[in-house]
């Protein structure tokens, strides 16, 4: 069901992100360099995948090999991370608002089997197919969101389409000094970690690990109840 006042965000997110990947994609995606060699470009969502999966199986995949997993990317852009997600587990089920983004991740991504690519409407996961999957993932995309609704919402999908035990791991804006206007997609709303602890709780997971509150990069993992 669409969040009430929502749809004007949605427009207003889907033209900005559509904006920026006509600009210069890769920078808005990782704004660690304005021009990116290619072949750097997805080696650091390679560094993302080292960093933030392959160190954290324990957690993912504790009793099965991940490449028989089923997951879900929230804000795939271009698909920096989506490749390197595709090296890892099974199937990766890539989501984002941006027609334009989706466009050019399916001509960086052509030819590999194991990603599906999805314009979402900016609010839920209703464009993926409805099957079990067994894990999640967000990396610098909840930080642009400028609704709460819109990422509890996110929060609600992924526990309705997860299996019992499995994770949600994702990053949110921290840092409660940003200034920002009310409908920036660019600078999202912050979260402490006691919103954080109430947002599992009315969305059906269990806030196992927080790190990095009151930073850019607040890390947290939602599981599942089994």
């Amino acid at each position: 069901m669409p969040l009430p006042g929502f749809e004007e965000l949605r427009k207003k997110m889907a033209r900005d992100w559509d904006e920026r990947a006509c600009e210069n994609a890769k920078y808005y995606v990782n704004t660690e360099q304005v021009e990116w060699d290619e072949d750097q470009f997805f080696q650091s969502g390679e560094m993302t995948v080292n960093e933030e999966i392959r160190t954290d199986f324990g957690n993912i995949s504790p009793d099965r090999d991940p490449a028989t997993l089923r997951v879900i990317e929230i804000g795939c852009g271009v698909g920096r991370v989506t490749r390197a997600l595709s090296r890892v587990f099974g199937e990766v089920h890539a989501v984002d608002v941006s027609g334009e983004m989706i466009r050019q991740a399916s001509e960086n991504l052509a030819g590999i089997a194991n990603v599906f690519l999805y314009q979402n409407n900016g609010q839920d996961l209703s464009v993926l197919p409805p099957v079990e999957y067994d894990f999640a993932f967000s990396s610098i995309v909840f930080q642009h969101i400028p609704s709460k609704a819109v990422i509890e919402s996110y929060a609600r999908e992924v526990s309705r389409l997860l299996r019992p035990g499995a994770l949600f791991k994702f990053q949110i804006q921290g840092d409660p000094t940003t200034e920002r206007d009310e409908d920036d997609t660019w600078l999202g709303v912050s979260w402490t970690d006691e919103e954080v602890v109430e947002l599992a709780a009315r969305t059906g997971f269990e806030p196992r690990y927080r790190v990095g509150e009151g930073t850019q990069y607040f890390w947290v993992w939602f599981f599942k109840p089994l």
